[in-house]
């Protein structure tokens, strides 16, 4: 499935609500179908099939994760209900279009959002391009990381806003695996069944104050860390339905036309690796976001373009979809 967080409208106000993207252009509420499913399945009172429903499948995404596979087989079972097995009550609002919908981040609040630089490229050309060098060795040795700020992600088709004290603001092109298990100290082959799935992650760098952070030994910081500066989305592929996460095509478009191609393959670190690394002596969570790092001329930084207010950047990563969003001024 493609699951997505969205949110809507209610009297109390917004609300947030999990999806299944059905027909390419429609959403399925998950845990309105699993009400309707209880509606004709079992006599029940609308109000105690509500409250099934809403613990049958969370309309929160971490709650949603956590409930593991029976949570994941009720969803799927609501959404069949919905699409093959007849009408839904006209007072059920189960189906929304795609366009109307304002989306959130996949995972709207991750317990850790963890970044890596996974592919060899992107450093060699980064380093290069920042007048650090070649490679540190020791990057070969084991898949190193910074922890982001799970406060500042935003979605697919938001605004990402300019931070106020940088002047060169640079896309990147990632892959995110979504943490399904809780497990520490997990094996490396046994680490694929710990991802839930996949999402494109576009993680904004303010160059300037990176490379003026980064020389002194530490960061990055306020060079990743500003409001919507980390995008998620525009929604998860469940694992078993992205079998090869390395077999996929990745392209980076700004205002339409393609800038870069790279290719999931290259990727020297692979997310079974990094969950091994990461869960020595610590416990990884469901609902954990960590990302790729850049893929290979992924970066503005590597091609020797930069981004301007106004342009649209599309990520695009083949078997997952499409991240867009406008980068603009605050205040112009």
């Amino acid at each position: 499935m493609k699951l997505l967080s969205f949110q809507i409208q209610t009297p109390d106000g917004p609300v947030a609500r999990i999806g299944a993207l059905a027909d390419g252009d429609r959403v399925v509420d998950l845990t309105s179908a699993c009400h309707v499913q209880l509606l004709r399945e079992q006599s029940c009172d609308p109000r105690a099939a509500a409250r099934i429903a809403r613990a049958l499948v969370p309309p929160d995404m971490v709650a949603f994760i956590e409930g593991g596979r029976k949570t994941l087989e009720a969803a799927r079972q609501a959404l069949d209900e919905v699409l093959n097995r007849g009408e839904v009550p006209e007072e059920m609002r189960v189906f929304y279009p795609l366009q109307s919908l304002k989306l959130l981040p996949a995972v709207p609040r991750p317990p850790m959002f963890r970044d890596f630089m996974a592919f060899e490229e992107h450093v060699r050309k980064s380093a290069q391009a920042m007048g650090l060098g070649e490679v540190p060795k020791m990057w070969y040795a084991f898949p190193v990381y910074y922890k982001g700020n799970v406060h500042s992600l935003a979605a697919h088709g938001d605004d990402v806003l300019w931070p106020s004290y940088s002047r060169l603001l640079d896309f990147e092109l990632e892959m995110a695996a979504i943490i399904g298990r809780r497990g520490s100290d997990i094996p490396e082959e046994r680490a694929r069944e710990h991802i839930f799935g996949y999402t494109v992650l576009n993680d904004f760098s303010a160059r300037d104050v990176q490379g003026q952070e980064m020389s002194v030994g530490l960061g990055p910081a306020k060079g990743k860390d500003f409001r919507t500066g980390t995008v998620l989305g525009p929604w998860i592929v469940t694992a078993d339905e992205l079998p090869d996460p390395y077999s996929l095509r990745m392209t980076v478009r700004v205002n339409g036309e393609v800038w870069s191609e790279g290719h999931s393959g290259t990727i020297h670190w692979r997310f079974e690796q990094m969950i091994a690394h990461a869960s020595r002596s610590e416990t990884l969570y469901p609902g954990e976001v960590f990302g790729s790092g850049t893929v290979g001329r992924g970066c503005g930084l590597e091609l020797g373009r930069w981004l301007k207010p106004g342009d649209v950047v599309e990520l695009e990563i083949e078997g997952i979809g499409v991240l867009r969003n406008r980068v603009v001024r605050p205040g112009r």
